[in-house]
């Protein structure tokens, strides 16, 4: 059922390479913990830490570290997975290597929803969550526009999925767009772009929780399907022989990454590039067999997340620059570079 055979001695790097992976996630998450408008030494962060954690009491550095920064790197984590882990599913949805999270038009939905929570204040009533909440509507919503129109063509066909998520996408763009334009308020035209940009300055431990939650039960789901993905990578001829059901498998992979990305663009806005680099270079280190693809995907899009968060904090401060500005900035000459890489390979394809 693999869709791209890998030696053997690529599969043999698994392990090391994931535990590798998740040591340096660790270890980037502390180390995070120092930078930002003003440094702390690595020694007071991991007192602050251990502090809070064996009860000792707050010190010096408490509130910034274990209010401000730990919640700010761990969401920067697991957004950083989750958009990994649904372009890796996107691309093999679609079977299309230039797929990313945001290609069904998912963002744009996204966008029209917190635009109008920032611009007409309508979810004014819901504080703190109004922006998210109204980009999740706004997600969920976009999702079902594209569900129902490709059905109508025919059904849920890379072609068909890829031209209506692309052709909602400019429409709604243009709605959010046009939001803007009749909005009064300069403030909220500020807003909006920084948070179509993404960001995950406004991470607190409330907000952590949902989308950690999301992306965990998505990821080890795709992972219990791994065959079924490797097989439907390989075209939906091969699936069908092979026994998979592929109205169900692709009706069921895409209301999943639906939701996870609904619901990672209402917490961080949209960061751009991560789920198209980040599942590439995991294909070329460990092949595209799902099982190794994912774990992979998502500890590396994660730890570069987070470094690109810590980059925008102190490129500029005391001003932050969006996260979709940097992920810009790296991603596209890293793409062309693995893209160059003549052993590349997706769906059996050079």
């Amino acid at each position: 059922m693999d869709p791209s055979p890998t030696p053997a001695r690529r599969r043999l790097k698994f392990w090391p390479l994931a535990a590798a992976l998740t040591v340096a996630c660790l270890v980037s998450v502390v180390l995070s913990l120092a930078f930002g408008s003003e440094h702390i030494p690595l020694g007071e962060v991991v007192s602050a830490v251990t502090d809070r954690l064996d009860g000792s009491g707050p010190g010096r550095w408490d509130v910034i570290v274990w209010e401000l920064r730990l919640p700010r790197a761990l969401m920067a984590v697991v957004v950083g997975a989750g958009l990994a882990v649904a372009g890796a599913g996107m691309q093999t949805l679609v079977r299309n290597p230039l797929a990313d999270p945001f290609l069904l038009g998912i963002s744009s939905g996204a966008s029209v929803g917190a635009t109008a929570a920032i611009t007409t204040g309508s979810l004014a009533g819901f504080g703190i969550y109004a922006v998210s909440g109204g980009a999740l509507l706004g997600a969920i919503g976009s999702a079902l526009l594209v569900y129902l129109v490709a059905m109508t063509q025919g059904g849920l066909t890379p072609l068909r999925l890829v031209l209506s998520g692309v052709v909602l996408s400019s429409g709604l763009s243009s709605i959010a767009s046009f939001l803007v334009f009749l909005s009064d308020d300069p403030r909220a035209a500020d807003s909006v772009m920084f948070w179509m940009l993404g960001s995950v300055g406004g991470a607190t431990w409330e907000k952590l929780w949902i989308p950690a939650l999301v992306v965990a039960v998505l990821a080890l789901g795709m992972l219990a399907l791994h065959r079924w993905l490797d097989a439907l990578a390989a075209g939906s001829d091969t699936a069908a022989a092979l026994g998979v059901n592929v109205v169900a498998l692709r009706t069921t992979l895409f209301v999943g990454l639906a939701v996870l990305v609904g619901v990672l663009v209402a917490v961080s806005g949209g960061i751009g590039f991560v789920g198209l680099i980040v599942p590439h270079a995991a294909r070329l280190v460990v092949g595209a067999q799902h099982r190794v693809l994912l774990p992979v995907a998502a500890l590396g899009g994660g730890v570069f997340l987070l470094w690109v968060d810590v980059l925008a904090r102190l490129a500029v401060r005391p001003q932050e620059i969006p996260l979709g500005v940097v992920t810009g900035v790296i991603g596209a000459p890293l793409f062309l570079l693995l893209m160059g890489r003549g052993q590349y390979r997706f769906g059996g394809e050079r």
